[in-house]
C-alpha cells in the first residue's frame, strides 16, 4: 500500500507536476481509504467516486499537456455547505436531504477552474449550528484520535476526514469558530480568512455578517496553495471585497524574528484546561525561541461576546432559514391540509432540535418590542469588541491564545447542555464578531487528543498569519501526527 495519505497536499502537487504519481492513482488511493474507514468515522455524507474519477482523468490530460496550475490533479474534499452542481448538498439537514444543487458555489466552481478533484462532501452539524457535529441527520462524526469523542464543529466532518487522512484537505466554513475549533479537537491547521475575502455565493447561508469559507489541511502551506484559490472577488456576492489577492504561499519562509505576540489576559483565564495551557505555553516557548517578543493585552469586551454572537447568529439564522418553508425546494410533509399545516409541519419535522432552539430566539430577538433591547444593543456590543482588536493590533502584530478551552470532549457530554456547548467556542467567536482572520495550529496533546494553538491577525493579513504558523511548523511535527488507526 503506498503512502501517498502521509504527504501533505504540498507534497502531492510537486509529484504530481513531476509526474511521479497520476491524479488517477491518488484519487484512487483516497476513495480507497474513505471506503476502509468512513464507516466508523462517519465523516462523509456523500462520497462522489464516478465523478472524482472523470475529473482526474481530465487532471491527468491536463498535467500531460502542461496546462496544470499548483493544484491540478490534487483531491480535496468540500464540506457538505458548498452547493456542488449535481450532488446532493444537504448541510446535515432532513430539510435538504433531496435537495440536488442545480448549480456550483463560486469556491467550488474556483477549485474545479484550478483543476483540483472532489472527492465527496462531508458530514457537519446541521446548518453549521453546532460545536461537535453531533446535531447532523446523518449522525454524529467521530474523532479519529479516540472514536468516542467529538471532533469539534461545524465543519468536524471536513477536520475527522483530514485528521484520518481520508482527505490530503477540506473546505469548512467558519461562524463563530467553526473551522478553527474542530482543527485544534483533530490535530489539524485551519484558517478563517478576514470576512468578505472568500465568496460566500452558493455556502448556504447560517448568520450572513459572520459566515466565512476557509481551508482546512495539514499545514500553513496547504492553507496558503488552497487560500491562493479560494480568495478573491465575487460580483455574485454583495459582501464580497473587491481587492487584490497576493500569493499567499510566497512569505512562508520569511524569518518571524522580533514579531510581537499579543497574549490576551482573558483568554488564559480559570476557563481554560490547565493542562491545555501548558500546550500553549509550550508553543509559546517555541516562538521565544524563534525570536519573537510576547506582550500581555487586554480584551476587556471579549466576555461579552459568546451573548452577543447567541443573538446575533440567530437572529440572522430565523431570517435565513424562513426560506426553507415547504413549497420551492427541500423537505415538505406528506398530505398538508392546507398552507399553514404545510409550513409548520414542513419546518417542524424538517429541521433538526438545536436548529430550531436558534430559530426561536432569534425570531424572539428580532420581534418587534424586543428589536432594540436585543439586537440593537447586540450590535452595539460588537462595536466595542471590534475596537478592543482594533486597540490591541496598535502594539502587536499578531494574537495567540487557546482554540478551544479544552480538549474534544466526549460524544453526548454536551448534547443536552446547549450553554456548555456555546461555551466550548469561546475563544474563537470575537474574530467572526470582528471579521478578523484566525486560525488554528496544531500545538501538542492532553491524554492524547490535540490542542490547537489559536492565531489572530489584523485585517487581510493572511499571508502573515501563515507566515507565522508556517515557521512554528518548521520546528515543530505536531502537523505531522497521524492517529494510530489511520496510518
Amino acid at each position: 500500500m503506498s503512502n501517498f495519505y502521509q504527504m501533505t497536499l504540498a507534497e502531492l502537487s510537486t509529484m504530481l507536476q513531476a509526474g511521479d504519481v497520476s491524479s488517477t492513482e491518488l484519487t484512487e488511493h483516497f476513495l480507497s481509504r474513505i471506503k476502509q474507514h468512513d464507516a466508523t468515522l462517519n465523516s462523509f455524507i456523500t462520497v462522489v467516486k464516478d465523478q472524482a474519477m472523470t475529473q482526474a482523468a481530465a487532471a491527468d490530460n491536463a498535467l500531460k499537456n502542461g496546462a496544470a496550475g499548483p493544484l491540478t490533479g490534487v483531491p480535496i474534499a468540500h464540506k457538505d455547505i458548498f452547493c456542488t452542481r449535481g450532488v446532493k448538498t444537504s448541510c446535515g439537514s432532513k430539510m435538504l436531504d433531496n435537495f440536488i444543487s442545480p448549480y456550483d458555489a463560486t469556491v467550488v466552481s474556483k477549485f474545479k477552474q484550478a483543476g483540483v478533484v472532489t472527492l465527496g462532501k462531508t458530514n457537519m452539524d446541521e446548518f453549521a449550528m453546532g460545536s461537535s457535529s453531533e446535531t447532523s441527520f446523518y449522525g454524529p462524526v467521530r474523532n479519529p484520535w479516540n472514536i468516542d469523542t467529538v471532533p469539534g464543529g461545524s465543519s468536524g466532518g471536513s477536520a475527522a476526514a483530514v485528521a484520518s487522512r481520508l482527505a490530503p484537505a477540506a473546505t469548512g466554513t467558519d461562524t463563530g469558530g467553526s473551522i478553527r475549533q474542530p482543527a485544534a479537537m483533530c490535530g489539524i491547521t485551519g484558517l478563517k480568512p478576514t470576512y468578505g475575502l472568500v465568496s460566500r455565493y452558493g455556502m448556504i447561508a447560517f448568520a450572513s455578517s459572520l459566515d466565512q469559507g476557509g481551508p482546512m489541511a495539514q499545514t500553513a502551506e496547504d492553507c496558503a496553495l488552497m487560500l491562493n484559490v479560494m480568495a478573491g472577488f465575487d460580483e455574485k456576492d454583495s459582501t464580497s471585497l473587491e481587492m487584490g489577492i497576493p500569493d499567499y504561499s510566497a512569505g512562508l519562509d520569511h524569518s518571524i524574528e522580533g514579531l510581537r505576540i499579543g497574549l490576551p489576559r482573558e483568554y488564559f483565564d480559570a476557563g481554560l484546561d490547565k493542562n491545555v495551557k501548558a500546550v500553549i505555553q509550550g508553543a509559546l516557548d517555541q516562538y521565544r525561541e524563534l525570536g519573537a517578543e510576547l506582550v500581555e493585552i487586554d480584551l476587556p469586551n471579549s466576555g461579552l461576546s459568546v451573548p452577543v454572537y447567541y443573538v446575533v447568529a440567530p437572529a440572522e439564522c430565523s431570517a435565513n432559514l424562513s426560506r426553507f418553508d415547504g413549497v420551492r425546494y427541500g423537505y415538505r410533509c406528506e398530505d398538508p391540509q392546507d398552507l399553514y399545516d404545510l409550513y409548520t409541519r414542513s419546518r417542524g419535522e424538517g429541521f433538526g432540535a438545536e436548529v430550531k432552539r436558534r430559530i426561536m430566539v432569534g425570531t424572539y430577538a428580532l420581534s418587534a418590542g424586543y428589536y432594540d433591547a436585543y439586537y440593537l444593543k447586540a450590535q452595539q456590543l460588537r462595536h466595542l469588541i471590534s475596537d478592543d482588536f482594533r486597540e490591541a493590533f496598535n502594539n502587536v502584530d499578531v494574537i495567540m491564545g487557546p482554540a478551544s478551552p479544552g480538549p474534544a470532549f466526549n460524544l453526548g457530554e454536551k448534547v443536552e447542555d446547549p450553554i456548555s456547548m456555546y461555551l466550548s467556542d469561546i475563544y474563537t467567536i470575537a474574530v467572526n464578531l470582528a471579521g478578523l482572520p484566525g486560525m488554528s495550529v496544531p500545538a501538542g496533546f492532553v491524554d492524547g487528543k490535540p490542542v490547537g494553538l489559536q492565531i489572530i491577525g489584523n485585517y487581510f493579513e493572511e499571508s502573515r498569519l501563515l507566515n507565522v504558523a508556517h515557521q512554528y511548523q518548521q520546528h515543530t511535527d505536531w502537523h505531522r501526527q497521524i492517529p494510530n488507526n489511520y496510518k
